[in-house]
């Protein structure tokens, strides 16, 4: 069964998932629309309507190379909203997550496999995604490996080491558990040997220099750092790809004052890329992402509530 068999499969427990999806929210959150979203709290006292908006891109391996990306956009929010914008540089997926169920988070893009915890934990609204300009979009799970590393099909990381990101990651780690389990019969700490890595780009640059066998990995960001010549394609093999999944979802906390959202919506929906930072570091993508298109969540992340499904994920929050 091949990964697309699967989530084809799963698509009754996926419709279950989204039938239950008031159970999955926080008991903090109401979804009256049943858009499987955090409702905007119809009490104006429970709005907040910050002087300082702060804006956290998902976790990189160098957070101070994506300020500068950000910097110019962040610049037009901050002539649309009239706030101050500050970009929080984030190490990991857990300390965005904590810090908008915290309040200390406004605007976030959290990455494919997190944007379920952050909907249903943190409030999370989103309401966008980077495609290209005639609205193609996403990133496929691949399976690297090195040149020589004796590892020519997934079944030959039988018995080695198999480096994943972190346990919210859908190509890093929810999207290949599934597959080796479904199609190749191969479970963690029992036919391979799981190790966390922590970031994307922390796995490329491990397999690149060989520090593991082999990742699973969202190749949007092997694009983007084979642009920026940080490993070069001949360092890699690629054993496995997967269906297209949606990349980061970019968004609100719930309880932002509603015209203090809309605007940072448009913000986003009328940015100028056309030789903007942001164009530099992603147009090298494939689909290239040129601009910001509006997307839902109950849609567009159908596939990866599916899979959450499949490996017995909840949305429980701590």
């Amino acid at each position: 069964m091949t990964l697309n068999m699967l989530t084809r499969a799963l698509a009754g427990a996926c419709a279950v998932l989204a039938m239950n999806a008031a159970q999955a929210l926080d008991a903090r959150f109401e979804d009256k629309d049943g858009d499987l979203l955090a409702d905007v709290p119809a009490d104006p006292a429970k709005w907040i309507d910050p002087a300082t908006l702060v804006f956290a891109y998902t976790p990189v391996e160098d957070p101070a190379v994506y300020a500068k990306v950000w910097d110019d956009f962040l610049k037009h929010m901050e002539k649309v909203t009239g706030k101050k914008v500050q970009f929080f540089p984030v190490q990991s997926n857990a300390a965005q997550l904590e810090a908008m169920r915290a309040g200390r988070l406004h605007v976030a893009g959290f990455n494919t496999g997190s944007n379920p915890l952050a909907v249903n934990c943190a409030g999370f609204r989103p309401f966008a995604m980077m495609a290209s300009l005639d609205n193609r979009y996403g990133y496929e799970m691949e399976i690297i490996t090195y040149p020589g590393s004796g590892i020519a099909k997934v079944e030959d990381i039988r018995g080695k080491k198999l480096a994943f990101t972190s346990e919210t990651s859908n190509s890093g780690y929810k999207a290949p558990s599934a597959l080796l389990r479904q199609e190749f019969s191969m479970e963690a700490g029992k036919d391979y040997e799981p190790v966390f890595s922590g970031k994307h780009d922390n796995s490329i640059l491990g397999v690149a220099n060989k520090d593991y066998p082999a990742a699973a990995i969202a190749n949007s960001v092997k694009q983007r750092m084979q642009s920026r010549n940080v490993v070069k394609p001949e360092q890699l093999e690629v054993i496995y790809t997967s269906q297209t999944f949606p990349t980061t979802g970019y968004g609100v906390v719930y309880n932002l004052k509603p015209e203090l959202a809309e605007k940072i919506q448009q913000a986003f929906f009328t940015y100028d890329w056309e030789g903007s930072e942001l164009a530099k570091e992603f147009n090298s993508s494939e689909p290239p992402q040129e601009k910001f298109m509006p997307i839902t969540y109950k849609e567009h992340w159908e596939v990866v509530r599916a899979i959450d499904a499949a490996m017995g994920v909840r949305y429980d929050c701590k």
